[in-house]
């Protein structure tokens, strides 16, 4: 019955929204078009498209029904990513929350940052349902919350509108990944913060191999299964390119067990995870998906009986610019070479 209404409601096509959707806008935030990256600092956004994102909506439609509650993998990163804005004497009184683990966020958030306002984007209309629905679960918060429809490739939002913008694992779906993250720091408002995670090229890395093993004794050649990822040293760059001051990388590894490989799948379709790639081969052979498991197992499974999968997350910090922010001294002004620093500490030593 379950999934029987998973379909109804898909045939109802709530979407039936086109542009985006706004619940309790407030004003200000939202212009009555969006900006991309067409016009942005004289950068043309990319004509290469590599993710289907109609097929991305409907799987983070069917995520909002499959989401386990309490995630303790979703949940570690929401509180890895939200940990920076201890780290902060600012505050952020305006905040946009983009797509991804748009719920833990919320749950998770527990006043950090000072958040006074805070808009929840995605482009999944059930997910945005979801979230509203939860709300009443969050207590001892006064923050006024929006919710809309909308998509990460063309922000909805006027420019330096906001103080922060998270996104928690959903940017790296985004054909323009560069170009999403120009809109998010014109967004932001000088000294805004940008907060994002997203999966890295090391994720999933054992069913990567297994899936190409089980394809090439089955099938005699691979297709796209699992879809490209940043590499870390690719998010540098991406900070830098897209404009960001003071930008900060860093990178964390988790292993999460699962009975199964079966397990594993039931858990990337409850994030919103599985392969949205363009170029995919829609059907998967029953005897190379056997073939996949029986693999994995063999090569990866633990003592216990358990199987790991290991995702890589990229934690990155970016703010927008502003006069009050350290900057680097220029290029010839030190007083002090290197080299009286050794021969002083040699000497010493």
């Amino acid at each position: 019955m379950r999934g029987l209404s998973l379909y109804q409601r898909s045939s109802l096509s709530l979407w039936r929204r086109r542009g985006a959707r706004i619940e309790n806008e407030p004003y200000g935030f939202f212009s009555s078009g969006s900006f991309c990256t067409d016009t942005t600092d004289g950068l043309q956004s990319s004509k290469v498209k590599i993710f289907d994102r109609h097929l991305k909506r409907k799987q983070r439609d069917r995520a909002a029904w499959l989401m386990r509650p309490k995630d303790s993998f979703v949940d570690a990163v929401a509180e890895n990513l939200l940990d920076r804005l201890e780290d902060c004497k600012k505050s952020f009184p305006s905040a946009l929350c983009l797509g991804g683990s748009l719920e833990a966020i919320r749950r998770l958030l527990r006043g950090r940052g000072a958040i006074e306002k805070l808009i929840m984007m995605d482009t999944s209309y059930d997910m945005i349902k979801l979230c509203k629905d939860a709300e009443k679960d969050v207590h001892n918060e006064k923050i006024e919350t929006s919710y809309m429809v909308g998509d990460e490739e063309f922000l909805p939002v006027k420019e330096s509108s906001l103080d922060l913008v998270i996104s928690c694992l959903g940017l790296h779906w985004t054909n323009d990944l560069p170009g999403a993250m120009i809109q998010c720091r014109l967004a932001l408002k000088p000294d805004g913060l940008f907060l994002g995670a997203i999966l890295g090229g090391e994720t999933l890395k054992e069913l990567r191999i297994a899936c190409t093993v089980a394809q090439m004794e089955r099938e005699g050649g691979i297709s796209p299964r699992i879809s490209p990822l940043a590499q870390v040293r690719d998010a540098g760059n991406l900070l830098t390119r897209a404009g960001f001051a003071l930008p900060g990388v860093d990178v964390d590894e988790y292993v999460v067990k699962y009975q199964s490989a079966l397990e594993l799948i039931e858990h990337l379709r409850s994030m919103g995870e599985t392969n949205a790639l363009l170029q995919r081969n829609n059907m998967l052979n029953r005897e190379t998906a056997l073939a996949t498991a029986a693999i994995y197992d063999s090569m990866f499974a633990a003592e216990d009986g358990t199987i790991p999968a290991t995702f890589q997350v990229i934690f990155m910090t970016g703010w927008r610019e502003h006069s009050s922010q350290q900057k680097a001294k220029r290029r010839g002004s030190a007083n002090v070479s290197f080299k009286d620093i050794q021969e002083q500490f040699g000497s010493e030593n």
